[in-house]
């Protein structure tokens, strides 16, 4: 009987690890969709912050 008792302990302990990671990976997807990544917009951000840069250096 000790050794089923041993045994779930470990399959609970491996569910919670698995169910963390996946809460992990869905909460970062979704920071990603609210911030704009996904969408471009962070992208397109960064070109321009990189095109003003590269004027005030030519200045």
């Amino acid at each position: 009987m000790e050794n089923q008792e041993k045994d779930n302990f470990w399959l609970w302990i491996g569910a919670l690890i698995v169910g963390t990671i996946v809460l992990v990976v869905l909460f970062k997807a979704r920071e990603n969709e609210v911030s704009g990544w996904q969408s471009g917009a962070a992208q397109e951000a960064n070109k321009e912050v990189d095109a003003q840069i590269t004027k005030q250096k030519g200045k």
